[in-house]
């Protein structure tokens, strides 16, 4: 498998919608498992295809991995759909690899309920709440073009991208 790069905002495919994927094949299965080796090499816990480049609608998830224990549980959704939420709202500080070295408290449903394909292309449905629930919604608003960073005010998300922007053309000095 490979490690691919991640893009970092403010890279104009994270602001896309992606499309769904109609045809589960080689392909989307090879997708799948290099978006899972590049979301642990880069010490993730979810990543979307949007933030490899692919403007399609799968996500992997692990919010078990661990080092130490080498446990790993991963999840692969392909065109997840949250068909309930509950009222009752978490708080979590929420990072993320497209937004390097940034961190911010988000509000989200605690509870969610999901339906989508498997790797086989079997639909399924899922039941998730607490930190598994946070993670799939930030990665399904990968999927709709919202990065977390989208929730706070205007006043911070400008400074962010800003500081960002700044980082990003160090990079390109170096």
């Amino acid at each position: 498998m490979a490690i691919l790069p991640i893009l970092t905002t403010p890279n104009p495919i994270l602001k896309k919608v992606a499309k769904d994927v109609t045809t589960i094949d080689d392909a989307i299965c090879e997708q799948v498992d290099n978006m899972l080796d590049t979301m642990y090499h880069d010490n993730g816990i979810g990543l979307a295809a949007p933030q490899i480049g692919i403007s399609n609608r799968v996500i992997v998830v692990d919010i078990e991995q661990t080092e130490e224990h080498g446990t790993k549980n991963p999840i692969f959704l392909i065109n997840p759909n949250i068909v309930w939420q509950s009222g009752e709202m978490n708080i979590y500080e929420e990072g993320c690899l497209s937004v390097p070295n940034i961190t911010a408290s988000i509000e989200r449903p605690k509870e969610i309920k999901l339906e989508y394909l498997d790797r086989n292309g079997k639909e399924q449905f899922l039941e998730a709440n607490g930190l598994l629930a946070t993670c799939i919604q930030h990665e399904i608003d990968h999927l709709n073009g919202i990065l977390f960073i989208d929730y706070l005010s205007k006043l911070k998300r400008n400074i962010i991208t800003k500081k960002l922007k700044k980082m990003t053309k160090q990079k390109e000095l170096i």
